[in-house]
């Protein structure tokens, strides 16, 4: 990386990135706002980054304390799975919606749920 056109395409590369990651964003906290709205939380927690991470988790009906389990190596992959099932209980959904469209595409089983039929049921 001794020449400057080799930074200014990495540079241009990671421009491209960002404006997707910003429309990646928006499209998950849209999502998220209805997914709180419905669930009787202030929507606008979802526009907040790390804030909107302990909601969700409130959501699914763990302790919020348990976000912090997203820290930690391997655990946090099974514990979102956990709590991705667990939101699909709350709205109503079964096990396999919960795996693949609130885990693996997160973005449309939120979007799903958002702005879906599904009535969210505390227990």
């Amino acid at each position: 990386m001794d020449s400057i056109t080799d930074q200014t395409q990495i540079m241009a590369l990671f421009q491209n990135y960002g404006v997707f990651a910003v429309v990646w964003y928006v499209i998950i906290a849209i999502a998220l706002w209805r997914v709180f709205s419905k669930a009787g939380y202030p929507g606008i927690l979802a526009i907040i980054p790390i804030v909107n991470v302990f909601i969700l988790v409130k959501v699914a009906g763990y302790s919020a304390w348990m976000a912090l389990l997203y820290i930690i190596p391997i655990v946090n992959i099974i514990f979102s799975i956990f709590v991705a099932i667990r939101l699909g209980e709350r709205f109503g959904k079964g096990g396999a919606f919960s795996f693949f469209l609130l885990w693996l595409f997160s973005a449309i089983g939120y979007l799903i749920l958002g702005f879906g039929s599904a009535q969210y049921r505390s227990r």
